[in-house]
């Protein structure tokens, strides 16, 4: 049959099967999507010393939480301006931030440790409506990112630690 639908031919438990298929391939997707930048270490190193290689490497920033046990750290926002974007129609210059904070965390496997970590990051953007400017979630900066894991890289090797 030229024309019909894929469905229209098939028993509708099939049908649906497919279309829920596809769905949850979507959401997936979606949801992946929001790890974009994680990053991943594993070291040959005691837990302690990859944990105090981790909140040295964030230490330019406050900390907000730090939770040994649970392997948490995370860093408050940071405002970093943001000169040259422009806004509307007429393309106006209006002052511009974006903020970040970097979350870690440390995972005690069999014979490694495991440190994860990203960057989330917000910009000041136009959103429209009764508030005209507000946070909107952006990619991570790969400044930032390249820094962060320079930093640790160092910080575990000075720990006498060995990246697996």
């Amino acid at each position: 049959m030229t024309g019909s639908l894929p469905c229209m031919s098939m028993d509708a438990r099939i049908c649906t099967g497919w279309v829920l298929g596809f769905l949850g391939l979507f959401v997936l997707q979606a949801g992946c999507s929001s790890l974009t930048g994680l990053q991943e270490r594993y070291v040959v190193c005691s837990y302690d010393k990859v944990w105090e290689a981790a909140l040295e490497s964030v230490k330019d920033r406050a900390i907000k939480v730090q939770e040994k046990e649970k392997g948490l750290i995370e860093t408050a926002w940071l405002e970093i301006p943001m000169p040259g974007r422009k806004y509307g129609a007429f393309q106006r210059e209006m002052e511009s931030k974006d903020r970040s904070r970097i979350v870690m965390k440390v995972k005690r496997l069999q014979d490694v440790t495991n440190v994860n970590y990203l960057e989330e990051r917000q910009r000041w953007a136009f959103r429209g409506g009764s508030r005209l400017f507000g946070w909107a979630d952006t990619d991570p900066s790969q400044e930032v990112m390249t820094d962060i894991q320079q930093r640790l890289d160092d910080k575990l090797k000075e720990q006498g630690c060995t990246l697996a």
